[in-house]
């Protein structure tokens, strides 16, 4: 391939390849020329243009396919446009030669067509330039026109459009011609001709003005006529020119009116000429006169389908405003065609034209309309409904007769108003709760139109009315309860009108089916109220005749939908409704017997649908309520249910007595019972089964059914993928809706909700806008099918066989069309079956069952209806799944290939290829290996059968399910099957789209089964990457949607595979382009692959999307609307207009991979693009409103401008004005908006640092930093906040949430003490304001506290009077909470209050938190506060007023509400543990609910507790611990004012008897039942904040003396809590939770020790040191009962998890590795070992003696530990927390009391000894350890020999071991080492015990003096050297204070000459170092101090050596004359050292 990649043809590498390769060859060459002209040099392409035309030229003649003969021509087209356009004209004849010639055999056809692409291009690629030539070509086309075959004449067709394309206005002289010729063949028999004609003439209308003026009504009528038969495709391309030449016609373009003087039409004869079409269908308007006398035949129904697509391409072409100012006319007429007796004929016809027209309302009222015009246009449907009502109640109110004509209008308004409410329903619901104005303006009266509705006399209409208002409750869920109610009320006031009643219901059905779409739910009392009024009229039906039958009905249909609020509100009704289910029917054989033999027609009918209903409304229990499905529950139902099944045998009797009209009814019951039995376990009624299969074969065989009705769910039974072959891809396209209509099978697409009023309540299924059940006779047969696949697993063999062989049977009694239908039904039960069976894991059944199966499936693969082929095929594959046994499936598939290798037919080789393909794909790669090769080689063949498209359509089809099937196994036939699919993509022509769409599929497989293989570079893998990638290219450039998604899904998965290879700067313009295809299943596929892209690539990919952009004009790519937004922006407008579900979701995940990748460093791009979209707010915001009131109004006026310039932005061109992004977009870029505060937090921190971030700008300006753009991020945040969009409320306040938490702390660098976030304190109290007002829903209000106290919680407002703007928000709402439960008449569920009065006490509870955490800080540092304020007394002058917030300020604002907000704390936590109790103690919970929730709700009430118990929990236990229990507070007795409803506590009355010793008990085990309840198992989804407000809480707790008795009291208690502690950190990471677990354990153990010593002192000391204490006298803990056990394996578990290496077990165990140095530990972990070490030493305190010595080893051996694993040295010599820890605990253990016990003194010594030699060990020098800190280890040392007695450690080893180390440490390399060895040295000479001290003075002192003396040659350069120094004098001069008398003279001897050689002489003094200066200084003090210490001594020294004398005195004198003033204040120092220079952080000694 890489051979091709020339710019001339290489002629001998094409020379030596295969023939068979050659075509793949020559279209690479063109390939890489049609990229590399446009790029090269102008004179290269000169050079070689003669060549280079030859053999472009050549190449017409060799026959070349469809895709090369395009690609062929375009470059052709090119080259001249580039080189030199000499020899065009000769080219140009050249083919018209070859046009012209008579040849007309197939061999020649490729070079004609070839031909004729060529000139096509060069017109459309030069136009004009070409000159005059054009008529003769036009001529010369139009002429081959007339004989070419269908292939020929699609391919001039195009041409011709390329030609008229190019010339634009010139080619005026040919128009006439050309629309001559073309319109005839607008009827080709060929659908692709019919295609090329239109896109042909869509090119004409651009110029030829007699199209859309004198001819308008015949291009009218001849497209009506192209649409008579048509398929998908020529619909969309007829209506496409329909609509646009009849929107010309109505608005001309600019430039063609100027030329003609032209009449335009007006808008009513457009419409009028369209109505004719969509009316009265192609049959012209002369010959229509007669048929329409007589009423003729119906229009037909791909007329009017491509009709309805004309009048939405209509719309669109006049854009948006246009519809906006024509909507009433518009919407007039279409309501018009649908009240035409035309257009209703039958009641099928009638459901198609309602949704022809439903849909023209929705695609142009929808789509094209923003959300104002929206809301207008609303009004005008609302006003045509009430126009249509009015002209009824007329007619219905017109007593005496005399207006005949009326009924019919009522019938046909019945289908205007269908339309028009399904249209306000669905536009009410698109927008949301912005379509509020819609509900509240009084002067459209919405609500009041639509019920009046509910009054029509039909019934239609009236579920219509239905549907919309459940729309209006959905949207605006504050309407739901008051439309129940008023509905509820209707019923009673008018129980005696039918239609009322059966209106009213309808709607209250409809309205409790929308509640599972509202959140927050519906009061449980209306529940209630719907089963007493269910009651009343099932009670009353039969009173009143003329009314029974609406009561019965209505009755039901309410218990009905009652059931689908489900099991939590059926529960209370249950046994009620089982009674009334059990009254229905007849309860014995005897009681039906006598039923039967009296009652009249009208009874029967009544009796029916009464029973129809009661078992609608079981199936709708069983259907929601599964969890009530308890065994005595469908034993009870199942004796109605058993009634029914007897009774069906009946009524076929009954119906002959009573007349036929009772077979409506008695469908509906079986189609009920049906319903239900399927979603029963079918072991419930196995002793029916006989009867019931009767039942359900004889309706699915059509015994006793005349009609042939056949079912709807072959399709769905069928596989997805086998679509292709049935046609119904239609599925997938925008236009589904309507196409439904076409499908074959019985009443197809025709749902309507009068078919079943039951749907009404259902869940609409997915992608429908409106439940549409089909009619009854499909449905019945629907669901039988549906049973019998349920029931078939279940039945005995021999009832199977006998069952199979009846199929057979009816099948051969049954002829025609009747036959086909019985069949189909058949077919659709057998694979139901199937289905059921390999669900069910169970096998088909014996060898004569499998062959009746068999031949009955066998047989069918030869029908010539390929619907039945495709479930025969399906069928197969499935019973070879079921039966799963070799021989079987051998058997199955040879004779599928014998029938292959004989036939000849179509039909029996495409239905035998599918078997085959079935087979491989039911039975997977493993169980058909066997068959593979034959299989392959078969289809092979078959896919080569040129003669027949449809042959290769299905062969290929299952070649590529075998690909998919085998997986490896196919790899050895991966070359072959590749190289076909290229040969055909190259040669099968563009018209046969199916075969393409196979070659996709068959391309798509191959590239799988490769796999990552194709990353390889062999030559083989080469061979295949570059065939895939052609072959992609091919389709690519295929003209069918379907083809190109496929060619978009293949490069997909080559980009999966080999992402290097696929060539992304070709692939994302082409995507880009496709994203605005009118094809839905094209755009999926872009976006599909573009997600795929964004998520490895996605900056190149937005770089690629805007150079297309930038080259708009180049590319030809005009249409596209990528702007300076790119990408992102063409996606989010996407979602503006998208509405099928997956499509949006894979916007969504590209746009989130983009903004992960792209979002930091493109900030102000994105979020410029989030800020464009939520500015698009609807005009009337709740801030627009709040600011005006609130703050001067320029804030609302910069809105008001922004908003202006929004709209304008998008007017200026005029073609397609954009909408303003609709709702769900705004909350989409609301979401992006946090992630983008979360992605800046993850990046980089100088996002959130305004002066970092300042500076870093200015270093780099093109640089963006999240902080700069604040006030964008607060404006967008606000602008969401204050929307009508209740979801986007949400959204924004989240993010608002999000803004305050992450800039808190943000210090503001020009106001030093102020943080960024102040100056946006009035934006963020306007933002939380609407959200408090009394009719905002209770999530917002609930998000809306939480971020109140999140703000005040995060300290950003310091004004107290800002600070009460927000806080009262939370006031008023504690009052709303201390209204008690009954008080407010409630919208939502008593769980949505739950929920609100929850978030309100949380977010106190928070509040109260801070407050508490500020005031404590505070309080530890007054002192402070007061020095500083001192000293900045002056600039803080004018501030001190109100600005300061005193420390306690927050806490004066919680402090009046406390006492009311304990109670209500205290009381959500008692409520939260009654919640928590399993399920087994559901009886103690109280009847009546809790103090916030109702028993009914509790469900949904656990979640909201679940979301607030913590923070109040803490709460509660900082009021506790600062009240002490709360003792103020109980004089008065504890129930609260009565509120309307229960007491808040719900325990009975807990009066003024309790005792406060009770109430601490109660509410400590209250608090701490709920603690550990919750730590016990923290679900994983449960916040860590949760984990840690609970563990503060018991920090908190514990810290007050109450609920420290109480815990030490009851040991098992601390025990249980540690344990649970031990096992949350198992669970739990977070270094902040394991501190904060440190933190309790440590306050446990205080508790005790504080109880042991109460207990010690409350003995007295009668017996010494008691034996109180764990352990007791010998010493045992255990596990379970000890509290110290239960710390110590807490303490053990953290420090192991921080210092592996203190785990002897693992350096011992075989499989270790030697632990590498670990590296220093991280901050946290630090403070947590120094924690867990003081914790651990304080536990031998907790036990007697004997205990003590239990722990103490382990203790001991985990300090030392410590110490040796964290004394490291630290650059700034500071002693790490650890060290400080370990050391202070050694301190502790050697101090402690035990020392003294008499019990254990010899243990103890060993356990000493030990610990002090380990500490040695670990501080001998190691050359593993390098960096080992030996200042701490010696202070270790320097510990245990200051703290122990000198007999513990006076040992020799010991005391060698110490001294050494000593030594070490004097001749360290290291000053500090030193200086801090001669401080520790000092403390151990000055220890009391001269036993101890003496051996070390010996040892060490001389060894001082050495150092000291050496310091004259070595000079002290640096200050550390210099302290050292002065250190070890120090040491010297203490010993000779502490020396006797005599020996003084000999150590002062020692000590001044040393310091006297320190002295420097004035020369050397003045250009000393500065340390040496200080030496000299330092010397000449200590000197003039001793010398009158000890004068006598000093003088003796000083005479020995008179070299000292004179050194000292030059010393002095010069000291003295330098200053005088300095000496004297020298000599007035005090005398004494004061104290070491150096200061230990922590003093242990």
């Amino acid at each position: 391939m890489e051979l091709a990649h020339s710019l001339l043809l290489n002629e001998e590498a094409l020379a030596q390849i295969t023939e068979a390769k050659r075509p793949v060859f020559i279209f690479e060459w063109l390939r890489f020329l049609d990229k590399v002209l446009v790029a090269a040099n102008k004179v290269d392409v000169k050079e070689k243009q003669k060549k280079l035309v030859e053999q472009l030229t050549g190449l017409i003649s060799s026959a070349p396919g469809p895709p090369t003969r395009k690609l062929l021509a375009k470059n052709l087209a090119t080259l001249y446009s580039i080189g030199d356009t000499f020899t065009v004209f000769q080219t140009l004849d050249k083919c018209n030669d070859i046009i012209k010639s008579k040849d007309d055999t197939p061999t020649y056809l490729p070079t004609k067509l070839a031909a004729v692409a060529c000139v096509g291009s060069f017109y459309e690629k030069m136009g004009r330039m070409l000159g005059s030539s054009f008529p003769d070509t036009i001529t010369n086309m139009l002429k081959a026109l007339k004989t070419a075959e269908s292939q020929g004449r699609s391919e001039i067709l195009l041409s011709l459009q390329k030609v008229l394309n190019g010339l634009g206005g010139a080619a005026a002289s040919c128009h006439r011609d050309i629309y001559k010729n073309a319109r005839s063949l607008l009827t080709d028999r060929s659908m692709a001709v019919r295609c090329a004609v239109a896109k042909c003439l869509l090119e004409l209308q651009n110029e030829a003005v007699f199209m859309w003026t004198t001819e308008l009504e015949n291009v009218a009528t001849l497209c009506f006529k192209a649409l008579e038969g048509s398929n998908y495709g020529v619909r969309v391309a007829v209506s496409k020119l329909l609509g646009t030449v009849m929107a010309t016609a109505l608005m001309p373009k600019q430039a063609a009116v100027m030329r003609q003087n032209v009449k335009r039409a007006t808008l009513d004869e457009v419409l009028e000429l369209m109505a004719t079409g969509f009316l009265r269908g192609g049959s012209g308007f002369l010959k229509s006169g007669g048929e329409m006398l007589k009423g003729g035949g119906s229009v037909s129904r791909e007329v009017r389908v491509g009709v309805t697509q004309a009048y939405v391409v209509f719309v669109t072409t006049l854009g948006g405003q246009w519809l906006e100012r024509n909507f009433a006319t518009f919407l007039s007429h279409v309501l018009d065609l649908v009240s035409h007796p035309r257009a209703t004929q039958t009641h099928v016809e009638a459901v198609y034209s309602r949704r022809c027209v439903s849909f023209m309302l929705r695609s142009t009222l929808g789509g094209l309309l923003g959300e104002k015009a929206q809301v207008a246009s609303g009004k005008d449907i609302c006003q045509a409904i009430s126009k249509q009502m009015r002209a009824v109640e007329a007619v219905v109110n017109d007593t005496s007769g005399e207006n005949k004509a009326g009924a019919a209008d009522v019938s046909a308004s019945q289908h205007v108003m269908v339309c028009a409410l399904k249209e306000l329903g669905s536009l009410v619901q698109s927008l949301s709760a912005t379509s509020s104005p819609l509900i509240q303006e009084p002067s459209i009266g919405l609500l009041e139109t639509v019920s009046s509705v509910l009054l029509h006399p039909s019934m239609a209409a009236r579920l219509a009315a239905a549907w919309c208002l459940r729309c209006v409750a959905v949207a605006l869920p504050y309407q739901l309860t008051p439309l129940l109610e008023r509905c509820a009320e209707r019923i009673n006031n008018l129980k005696s009108s039918p239609e009322a009643v059966s209106g009213y219901s309808f709607a209250v059905a409809a309205l409790l089916g929308g509640v599972h779409q509202c959140p927050l739910g519906v009061p449980h009392s209306k529940g209630k109220l719907v089963v007493s009024i269910a009651e009343d009229l099932l009670r009353t039906a039969a009173q009143n005749s003329r009314l029974s039958l609406q009561r019965t009905q209505a009755g039901w249909l309410l218990l009905g939908a009652l059931m689908s609020l489900g099991p939590s509100l059926v529960r209370y009704h249950l046994p009620k409704m089982l009674l009334l289910w059990r009254n229905v029917f007849p309860r014995s054989q005897k009681e039906m017997e006598a039923e039967k033999a009296r009652g009249d027609s009208f009874t029967w009918q009544v009796t029916l649908e009464g029973r129809a209903g009661a078992l609608c409304a079981m199936r709708s229990f069983v259907a929601h309520c599964p969890e009530l499905l308890t065994e005595d529950v469908i034993r009870r139902l199942m004796t109605p249910i058993e009634c029914a099944m007897t009774m069906m045998s009946h009524v076929p009797s009954v119906i002959k007595v009573h007349g036929t009209h009772l077979k409506a009814s008695a469908a509906m019951v079986r189609l009920r019972l049906y319903d239900i039995l399927a979603l029963l376990p079918p072991k419930t009624y196995e002793g029916s089964f006989n009867a019931l299969l009767r039942e359900l074969v004889a309706e699915f065989t059509l015994t006793d059914n005349s009609a042939n009705t056949t079912t709807s769910l072959l399709r769905s039974l069928c596989h997805y993928d086998d679509s292709v072959l049935m046609g119904s891809w239609l599925q997938e396209t925008d236009h589904k809706s309507i196409e439904d209509q076409l499908q074959p099978n019985s009443a197809s697409g025709s749902g309507a909700l009068e078919h079943d009023p039951s749907s009404i309540y259902l869940r609409v299924p997915m992608g429908e806008a409106m439940p549409g059940p089909l009619p009854l006779g499909v449905s019945v047969i629907d669901a039988s099918v549906a049973l019998f696949g349920v029931v078939f697993p279940h039945v005995s063999f021999k009832h199977r066989l006998q069952m199979l062989d009846h199929f057979a049977e009816c099948i051969k009694q049954a002829k025609g069309v009747r036959q086909q239908a019985v069949q189909l039904n058949i077919f659709t039960a057998v694979l139901s079956a199937l289905k059921g069976l390999a669900e069910n894991k169970s096998t088909l059944g014996p060898e004569e069952v499998r062959k009746s199966a068999l031949a009955l499936v066998m047989g069918a693969l030869d029908n010539p209806n390929p619907i039945l082929r495709c479930a025969a095929g399906e069928a197969l594959g499935r019973m070879a799944q079921v039966v799963g046994e070799a021989t079987f499936i051998a058997r199955m598939a040879q004779y599928s290939f014998d029938k292959l290798r004989s036939a000849r037919d179509v039909v029996s080789r495409t239905g035998h290829s599918l078997a085959l393909g079935c087979l491989h794909r039911y039975v997977g790669g493993i169980g058909s290996g066997q068959h593979l090769k034959t299989s392959v080689s078969i289809l092979l063949a078959l896919a080569q059968d040129g003669t027949s498209h449809e042959v290769q359509t299905w062969a290929l089809h299952s070649l590529a399910l075998i690909v998919d099937s085998s997986g490896p196994m196919y790899r050895g036939y991966v070359e072959p099957t590749l190289s076909l699919v290229l040969t055909l993509l190259l040669t099968v022509p563009p018209s046969h789209t199916e075969v393409h769409q196979c070659l996709g599929r068959c391309l798509g497989a191959l590239i799988t089964t490769v796999g990552p293989e194709l990353q390889g570079n062999g030559a083989t893998i080469s061979t295949i990457r570059s065939s895939c990638l052609v072959g992609c290219a091919i389709m690519q450039g295929h003209s069918d949607s379907l083809v190109q998604a496929a060619a978009i899904s293949c490069l997909q998965q080559l980009h999966m595979f080999a992402p290097r290879h696929v060539n992304l700067s070709s692939l994302v313009p082409c995507l880009c382009v496709h994203l605005c295809s009118s094809h839905l299943l094209l755009r999926r596929a872009a976006v599909a692959c573009l997600r795929q892209l964004a998520q490895r690539e996605a900056a190149e990919v937005c770089e690629y999307a805007m150079s297309l952009a930038r080259n708009k004009d180049r590319t030809g790519a005009r249409h596209l609307n990528i702007t300076e937004t790119g990408l992102e922006g063409v996606l989010f407008g996407m979602l503006d207009r998208e509405t099928d579900r997956k499509l949006c979701h894979d916007i969504h995940d590209t746009l989130g991979h983009m903004l992960s990748s792209l979002a930091v460093d493109k900030l102000s791009h994105w979020l410029k693009l989030c800020k464009d979209v939520l500015a698009a707010t609807t005009g009337h915001s709740l801030a627009a409103l709040d600011l005006g009131k609130e703050e001067d109004d320029s804030e609302k006026q910069d809105e008001i401008d922004d908003d202006i310039m929004f709209t304008a932005l998008g007017e200026d061109n005029n073609a397609k004005p954009s909408v303003a992004p609709r709702w769900v977009t705004r909350v989409f870029a609301a979401d992006c908006l946090c992630r983008i505060i979360l992605l800046c937090e993850n990046a980089d921190k100088t996002h959130f640092d305004l002066a970092r971030a300042r500076s870093a700008k200015a270093k780099n300006p093109k640089g963006d930093l999240l902080v700069l753009h604040l006030s964008d991020l607060i404006r967008m945040a606000f602008m969401a906040a204050t929307d009508n969009s209740n979801q986007l409320r949400m959204a924004g306040l989240q993010a608002l949430e999000d803004i305050i938490k992450k800039f808190a702390s943000v210090p503001e660098p020009e106001f030093p003490g102020h943080v960024i976030l102040e100056q946006y304190q009035a934006n963020v109290g306007a933002a939380l304001r609407p959200a408090f007002s009394p009719d905002t829903p209770s999530d917002i209000t609930a998000k809306a506290c939480q971020v109140c106290s999140t703000w005040i919680g995060s300290g950003v407002v310091s004004d107290l009077n800002d600070l009460r703007r927000v806080h009262n928000l939370l006031v008023s709402s504690l009052d709303k909470v201390q209204a008690g439960k009954g008080s407010s008449s409630q919208l939502y569920s008593e769980s949505a209050t739950t929920m609100e009065k929850l978030a309100v006490l949380k977010a106190w509870a928070e509040v109260y938190v801070v407050a508490m955490k500020i005031k404590k800080e505070a309080e530890s540092r007054p002192v402070k506060e007061v020095k500083a304020g001192e000293e900045d007394e002056e600039e803080e002058e004018e501030e001190v007023g109100a600005d300061i917030l005193p420390p306690d300020s927050l806490i004066m604002l919680v402090q009046p509400e406390l006492p009311s907000l304990s109670r209500l704390w205290l009381a959500v936590l008692r409520d939260y543990a009654l919640l928590t109790l399993p399920a087994e103690f559901s009886s103690q919970l109280p009847p009546d609910g809790g103090a916030f929730y109702t028993p009914e709700t509790i469900d949904t009430a656990r979640l909201h507790y679940r979301g607030s118990w913590a923070p109040v929990l803490h709460a509660v236990a900082l009021w506790l611990s600062s009240t002490s229990f709360g003792e103020g507070e109980e004089e008065a007795p504890a129930v609260p004012p009565q509120a309307s409803g229960a007491p808040v506590y719900p325990q009975g009355n807990p009066g003024p008897t309790q005792s406060l010793e009770d109430l601490i008990k109660d509410r400590m085990h209250l608090m701490l039942g709920v603690s550990i309840e919750f730590l016990c198992f923290p679900r994983p989804e449960e916040p860590i904040e949760h984990v840690m407000s609970c563990l503060q809480a018991l920090c908190t707790l514990l810290d007050s003396p109450c609920a420290r008795t109480h815990i030490s009291e009851d040991q098992l208690l601390g025990v249980e809590l540690l344990n649970v502690l031990h096992r949350l950190l198992l669970t739990r990471d977070p270094p902040a939770v394991q501190l904060q677990v440190t933190a309790v354990v440590q306050e446990t153990i205080r508790a005790a020790q504080d109880h042991l010593t109460q207990q010690r002192e409350t003995q007295g000391e009668k017996d010494g040191l008691s034996l109180r204490g764990e352990g007791g006298e010998t010493g045992e803990l255990l596990p379970g009962k000890s509290l110290v056990f239960a710390a110590m394996e807490l303490m053990v578990f953290i420090l192991v998890r921080h210092l592996p290496q203190l785990n002897t077990r693992v350096n011992e165990s075989p499989s270790h590795l030697p632990l590498r140095p670990q590296p220093r530990l991280p901050e946290e972990s630090t403070r947590l070992v120094a924690h867990t070490v003081s914790i651990l030493a304080e536990l031998p305190s907790l036990c007697s003696p004997a205990g003590s010595m239990t722990i103490l080893p382990t203790v001991l051996f985990l300090i030392t530990g410590v110490l040796k694993e964290t004394a490291v040295k630290t650059p700034d010599n500071s002693i790490p927390l650890p060290v400080s820890a370990a050391l202070q605990g050694i301190k502790t253990i050697i101090t402690c009391p035990l020392s003294r016990a008499e019990k254990t003194p010899t243990q103890w010594t060993g356990l000493i000894r030990s610990s002090l030699a380990s500490v040695l060990e670990y501080s001998q020098p190691d050359e593993s350890r390098p960096n080992m800190d030996e200042v701490s280890m010696l202070t270790a040392m320097t510990l245990f020999l200051l703290s122990a007695s000198s007999e513990v450690i006076g040992v020799t080893v010991l005391q060698q071991g110490c001294m050494e180390r000593y030594r070490n440490a004097l001749l360290s390399s290291d000053p500090w080492v030193q200086a801090r060895c001669y401080q520790l040295l000092l403390s151990v000479f000055q220890h009391p015990s001269r036993a101890l001290s003496t051996p070390y003075i010996h040892a060490l002192a001389p060894l001082m003096v050495e150092k000291l003396k050496g310091v004259e040659r070595s000079r002290p350069g640096t200050v550390t050297e210099l302290q050292a120094i002065q250190e070890g004098i120090g040491v010297l001069e203490n010993l000779v204070g502490m020396a006797e008398e005599q020996n003084r003279v000999q150590l002062l001897a020692l000590l001044v000459p040393t310091l006297v050689s320190y002295l420097l002489d004035d020369k050397a003094f003045s250009s000393a170092p500065p340390a040496s200066k200080g030496l000299h200084e330092f010397a000449l003090q200590n000197l003039m101090r001793i010398g009158p210490l000890y004068p006598a001594a000093f003088k003796t020294v000083i005479g020995a050596a008179p070299e000292l004398k004179t050194r000292l005195e030059s010393a002095v004198r010069a000291n003295q004359a330098s200053s005088k003033a300095k000496a004297a204040a020298l000599l007035a120092q005090p005398t004494v050292q004061a104290a070491p220079t150096i200061k230990l952080k922590t003093s242990f000694f």
